[in-house]
């Protein structure tokens, strides 16, 4: 399941529990809106609730970031997994966004937020 809340430039994805592929549509469906009618958008990735997600999940989401990563200035992921973070460094390598991983979500969001432009 997930949540997706929007601040100004930044949206926040929260996943609880097992991060599907009709989760992964939705977001893709959000995300995509933005930027398509409202301009580049930065992205907070809130995993700390994440439990598990489908292999299906991983693939969208290298193909996602190949082919929308550059609508995006700034990625932030919040996890304590190592698996998370080590999935966040491969899909950085499809993007031309700025992408982190942080432990604390407040530090996360407050990166986030910062201007489109910086």
């Amino acid at each position: 399941m997930i949540t997706i809340q929007k601040k100004d430039n930044l949206v926040i994805v929260a996943v609880i529990g097992e991060f599907t592929l009709a989760d992964y549509n939705e977001f893709e469906q959000q995300v995509l809106y933005q930027s398509h009618f409202e301009g580049e958008a930065n992205l907070l990735f809130d995993w700390r609730d994440m439990l598990d997600y489908t292999v299906d999940v991983a693939w969208e989401e290298i193909k996602f970031m190949r082919d929308h990563g550059s609508e995006f200035n700034r990625v932030a992921i919040v996890t304590d997994d190592e698996w998370q973070a080590w999935g966040a460094w491969v899909s950085n390598l499809f993007t031309n966004a700025n992408v982190l991983v942080f432990h604390n979500y407040e530090e996360a969001e407050e990166w986030a937020s910062d201007s489109v432009n910086s």
